[in-house]
């Protein structure tokens, strides 16, 4: 038995506003990491620690995605979402009043599995209302909604920070309001497998495996400008924490604007969209790695955004194609996890290449390469969308 309600715009701004919760953990902590370690100076590990209080629910989020998409197959969208974001809430505000870093630290572990949880249910419950250029235009607007809070979410978790290095938990309770209209306006598509012993149709694992493992790349090179932008800025003698937000800032309405494009673009197929979203990509890389003063920072950093919002959505709507609704959590939980198992790996892979070849910039050269290399052989090979076995 289906459910023949219609999605609407209600809907679809639940689901994205959910989805930016995912880029909560990332970013909000950043700006308060060193007050962090001050906290708890003289403590065991506490230099090795404290990173970890901001990399760890990307790292679990790649780690237990696919498991949660396996769980969104067998016991359905709603649910998950909903235990989900309450749980958010719980395990996200936990360090207000946790008194040691190595159970902050467990508790951020736990906010990377409810993430992944809510990504996983955001992103399929997307796939499933909408169809056509509206899945698309919103798959698009995913990533624009998730760039933007990105953005506030670094300032509001700085201007916070100036009181106390715990007050940025506080907007974990952001979850609370956003499980109430859950519950309320989303439905289980179906009711036709949730609750039941009934085996899931396989994956078509050969299909997946070419989106899936571009993936693991894309979210490589996404988050390069992310991670790497505030280095390259000082590599050429930019101090001012003013001025790196604000490069940061504009280089994001380039990722929102690749983002925004792409239900524009989306007809003429992932063999057109994914090699030109990889190009810029590689091309504003390039670019980065020899700019010599700001305005061409910003400019590459802008070519380069521009790409990586492009790229998202592309990979995503490759990946999904046209998979069965009993396969959609399974596949979409198997693209979350490669995308944050890339972006996971990016700081370390960027280190180990500024180590062996001398500098930022060259790491950057040469990662603006293999992105052009790969938008070259993306292009020549046959990009078909996935579909069901």
């Amino acid at each position: 038995m289906s459910d023949t309600r219609t999605a609407g715009r209600m809907q679809a701004a639940v689901l994205l506003l959910s989805s930016c919760l995912s880029v909560l953990g990332a970013v909000l902590l950043a700006p308060v990491l060193p007050r962090i370690e001050d906290a708890f100076a003289g403590a065991p590990g506490v230099s090795a620690l404290t990173p970890i209080v901001l990399t760890a629910p990307a790292l679990f989020i790649g780690l237990t995605a696919a498991f949660a998409g396996r769980i969104v197959d067998r016991l359905g969208r709603k649910r998950l979402l909903v235990g989900a974001l309450l749980v958010y809430a719980v395990v996200g505000t936990a360090p207000l009043y946790l008194p040691s870093l190595p159970l902050i630290v467990a508790s951020r572990v736990l906010v990377g599995l409810t993430e992944a949880a809510i990504m996983t249910c955001c992103t399929t419950l997307l796939a499933d209302y909408f169809h056509g250029n509206r899945r698309e235009r919103y798959f698009g607007l995913q990533v624009v909604f998730t760039t933007i809070s990105a953005t506030v979410f670094f300032a509001v978790g700085g201007i916070l920070g100036e009181a106390n290095w715990r007050a940025p938990f506080w907007l974990y309770f952001a979850s609370l309001p956003l499980a109430f209209l859950a519950a309320r306006h989303i439905w289980q598509p179906t009711t036709a497998r949730p609750g039941t012993r009934e085996p899931l149709p396989a994956l078509p694992w050969r299909q997946l495996a070419a989106p899936v493992g571009v993936t693991l790349f894309g979210g490589l090179v996404f988050y390069v400008l992310i991670v790497e932008l505030p280095y390259k800025l000082e590599d050429i003698g930019v101090t001012s924490t003013g001025t790196v937000g604000a490069v940061s800032a504009i280089t994001s309405l380039g990722t929102a604007a690749g983002a925004f494009l792409f239900g524009r673009l989306a007809h003429r197929g992932p063999g057109f969209t994914v090699p030109a979203a990889f190009a810029f990509s590689g091309l504003g890389l390039l670019g980065l790695a020899v700019s010599p003063a700001v305005p061409l920072v910003v400019l590459c950093g802008v070519v380069t955004g521009f790409g990586n919002g492009l790229l998202l959505p592309s990979l995503l709507s490759w990946a999904l194609g046209s998979l069965a609704f009993d396969q959609r959590g399974r596949g979409t939980g198997v693209w979350t996890s490669a995308l944050f198992l890339g972006q996971f790996v990016c700081p370390l892979i960027v280190l180990a290449l500024d180590g062996a070849l001398g500098g930022l910039a060259a790491a950057l050269f040469l990662l603006g390469l293999l992105s052009a290399a790969t938008a070259a052989a993306l292009r020549r090979a046959t990009l078909t969308p996935v579909t069901a076995a």
